[in-house]
């Protein structure tokens, strides 16, 4: 990708030394809290990345430090051709100034010059903030469901799909907002073209002060997905409307070729 530079002192540039890939391997074990070695990153592997097709790219500071940083790699699922983005982080001290975007729009920039059209990734729906992030901000939607992708309790996630083509474009802001509560989560909504699902805007903080409450929830949120995505729907925002309870809103799957 073609280095950017902004005037809030921020550059994005696709990664390309040793010291660079070390240095994103070390931001990518502190802002997950990685201290075993089977979670780590291998800095050979992003150099390898660079070199067929995949992405590595960050954004610096003022003092060259990477402080975001994104890689992915050309994907299939042996109908179609994908850029999938595996991970992206942002330094704690640096977050909420919108270069979650920027590395996006990066990854975007590589994929499209391999000749990708389409970007996918996961996130766990239970982060709502992630959910209005990708769904709301970026404009991807919500296609598939996969219970403990990872093989582990609990890694339940949502595979997004994201048009290129179509960056920043998102068409859910006039979506009603249905008077929701806690008695709400967990339990789908709605009828025909516009089905809705409430759950805890901040499930970490409910975790933590009721967590048989959230445990409910999280099996709540699994099933519902299951069944939701299983119907020819996708997610299409995820919206917080109080301090207690977000939202998120569902419609019909695009056609066959339309992302």
């Amino acid at each position: 990708m073609t280095a950017q530079s902004t005037t809030d002192g921020f550059r994005t540039v696709t990664l390309t030394t040793p010291a660079q890939y070390a240095e994103a391997a070390a931001l990518y074990r502190s802002v997950f809290g990685y201290r075993q070695p089977d979670y780590g990153l291998n800095p050979r592997l992003l150099g390898a990345l660079v070199s067929n097709g995949g992405s590595v790219v960050g954004v610096l500071d003022e003092a060259d430090r990477i402080v975001a940083f994104a890689y992915g790699f050309c994907g299939t699922d042996g109908q179609t051709s994908y850029h999938y983005s595996q991970s992206a982080v942002v330094a704690a001290d640096r977050q909420g100034l919108g270069l979650g975007r920027r590395l996006k729009r990066a990854q975007r920039e590589v994929a499209l010059q391999h000749g990708m059209t389409r970007m996918r990734w996961t996130y766990d729906p239970i982060q709502t903030r992630n959910g209005h992030f990708n769904l709301d901000v970026l404009g991807a939607r919500g296609r598939w469901f996969k219970q403990n992708m990872y093989g582990e309790p609990w890694t339940d996630r949502v595979i997004v799909e994201w048009d290129l083509g179509a960056e920043d474009r998102p068409a859910n802001s006039r979506l009603p907002v249905p008077a929701l509560t806690e008695a709400d989560w967990g339990i789908p909504g709605g009828d025909g073209d516009h089905l809705w699902l409430a759950l805890p805007s901040d499930f970490s903080a409910l975790a933590a002060s009721r967590p048989e409450v959230a445990e409910q929830v999280r099996r709540d949120v699994r099933s519902a997905f299951t069944d939701l995505l299983g119907k020819a729907v996708v997610a299409l925002s995820c919206r917080r409307l109080d301090g207690e309870t977000a939202v998120y809103h569902f419609g019909p799957a695009p056609e066959a070729g339309d992302v």
